[in-house]
């Protein structure tokens, strides 16, 4: 068997359409700070904080979460969510703002797929893994919990990037503009690349 190197690996994630080789972040609004100015503030830092219990982590750990879909499955995801959150006029979980990174640099940093099951399954199979489970049930046809769609992975705690490895997300091309014009020539000389998801979304 010949090995499977990472070549090999890109190539078959090339040949298939609804899975991808990067892992995206999304972000939104701080309460203070837009979406983009805290893609912006989070690029200066080079840092990614990991949302707590208080959010959508169990557990006393935090976790940053990353959703494995090409682009356009992140656009789908994006448009259903705006949809169900203006319907049920509750809290906006994320926008189409966001940073991309390759899964080897992910993984190499301790980024795995999270677990899904019950919520009693998680509690007794996973106690030391809690950052990394995720309710999935089917018992009640009126109240289904899943959020399979994302394909979440996760990182337990903060994550600490180089500017290297990213690829930046924006929604169209009036924050594309505005990115350029405020990131500075640092960040914008060392990103990987700008994706606009703006054909994606319309």
């Amino acid at each position: 068997m010949e090995k499977y190197n990472v070549v090999r690996w890109f190539d078959r994630h090339a040949s298939r359409s609804d899975i991808n080789c990067y892992l995206t972040h999304l972000t939104k609004s701080d309460g203070e700070l837009d979406a983009l100015n805290v893609l912006l503030k989070i690029l200066k830092e080079r840092t990614l904080i990991g949302s707590d219990h208080k959010g959508y982590i169990s557990g006393e750990h935090s976790a940053v979460c990353f959703q494995d879909a090409p682009l356009y499955g992140i656009g789908q995801n994006i448009l259903h969510e705006q949809k169900i959150r203006q319907e049920n006029n509750s809290k906006v979980r994320y926008v189409a703002v966001g940073l991309m990174f390759s899964k080897p640099y992910i993984f190499n940093r301790g980024g795995r797929p999270v677990i899904y099951g019950t919520k009693e399954e998680n509690e007794r199979l996973f106690k030391n893994e809690k950052w990394r489970t995720v309710t999935l049930d089917f018992k009640e046809k009126d109240n289904i919990i899943d959020w399979s769609h994302e394909r979440e992975w996760r990182i337990k705690g903060n994550l600490e990037f180089k500017l290297n490895e990213v690829f930046v997300v924006v929604p169209n091309s009036q924050s594309y503009k505005y990115f350029i014009e405020n990131a500075g020539e640092e960040i914008l000389k060392e990103i990987r690349g700008i994706v606009t998801l703006e054909p994606i979304l319309t």
